[in-house]
C-alpha cells in the first residue's frame, strides 16, 4: 500500500497549492522509494519515459507561431468577424465549433483543434464577441471567464467523444487490451462503431447546454 503514498501526495499537494510538476515529482520518487527503487534508476525511468514521449513536446513548436498572430491582431480580427454576422450567438458558434471538433476527432485530425492553438486565439474571441454584440455593452469580467471556460469544454468534449469513433486512436486500442484480459475479443472497427450513439448523445446534451447558456446570457441583458 505504500506504493499508492504518491496518489496522496498528489492530492495533498494540489489541495495546498504547491507547484504542480513539484508536486508530481515529489510523488513519483516517493512511490518509487516505496516500491525499492533507488533514486539514479527512478531518474533512469523518467529520462527513458520522456525520450519514448518526445513527440508529446511537438505541439510547443506552435506557441511562437500563436504568439505573433495573436499580436498580429488574430484574436481582434476573430472577435470583428463574428459581430458581423447578425444570427451568430455565444452558443451558436461553440455548437459550431463542437461539431467541428468531433467530426475532425472522428476522421483521426485531432491536432486540428486544441485549447492553445484554436480555443484562445480564435475560438473563445469569437464566442466572447457574440456574447458583445448581444448584449452591445462590454462583458463584465464574471461573464468573460464563464464564456472561455464553456470554450475550453467544448474542445475537450469534442475530441473526447470525438476520437473515439476513429480505430486507429490509443482509446480505441486501450479498450481492447482490456476487454481481451477479461477473455473478450472484439475488434478495434465494432467498439468505434458502438461510440457512435455516445458521441451523438455527448453533442446533443452539451448542445443544450450551450442553448441554456444563451438563455442565460439574455437574462442577464434584460
Amino acid at each position: 500500500m505504500l506504493v499508492l503514498s504518491g496518489i496522496a501526495i498528489i492530492i495533498i499537494g494540489f489541495a495546498i497549492g504547491v507547484n504542480p510538476l513539484l508536486v508530481v515529482t515529489v510523488a513519483a520518487l516517493a512511490s518509487a522509494a516505496a516500491a525499492g527503487h533507488g533514486p539514479i534508476e527512478v531518474v533512469a525511468m523518467i529520462g527513458k519515459a520522456f525520450v519514448d514521449a518526445r513527440f508529446l513536446a511537438i505541439p510547443f513548436l506552435a506557441l511562437p507561431t500563436i504568439g505573433l498572430l495573436e499580436r498580429a491582431g488574430l484574436r481582434v480580427k476573430a472577435r470583428s468577424i463574428v459581430r458581423g454576422l447578425r444570427r451568430a450567438t455565444t452558443g451558436r458558434v461553440l455548437i459550431g465549433y463542437l461539431a467541428l471538433r468531433q467530426i475532425t476527432a472522428a476522421l483521426g485530425l485531432i491536432s486540428l483543434g486544441g485549447h492553445v492553438q484554436m480555443v484562445r486565439p480564435i475560438v473563445a474571441p469569437m464566442a466572447e464577441g457574440a456574447g458583445e454584440r448581444d448584449e452591445n455593452t462590454a462583458l463584465d469580467r464574471y461573464t468573460r471567464y464563464h464564456i472561455r471556460a464553456h470554450a475550453a469544454a467544448v474542445d475537450n468534449i469534442g475530441v473526447f467523444f470525438g476520437e473515439d469513433v476513429f480505430i486507429a486512436i490509443g482509446s480505441i486500442l486501450l479498450i481492447r487490451a482490456i476487454l481481451e484480459q477479461d477473455g473478450i475479443t472484439v475488434a478495434p472497427l465494432d467498439v468505434a462503431i458502438w461510440a457512435i450513439p455516445t458521441a451523438i448523445a455527448a453533442f446533443l446534451i452539451h448542445g443544450v447546454r450551450l442553448l441554456l447558456l444563451d438563455r442565460r446570457l439574455r437574462r442577464q441583458r434584460a
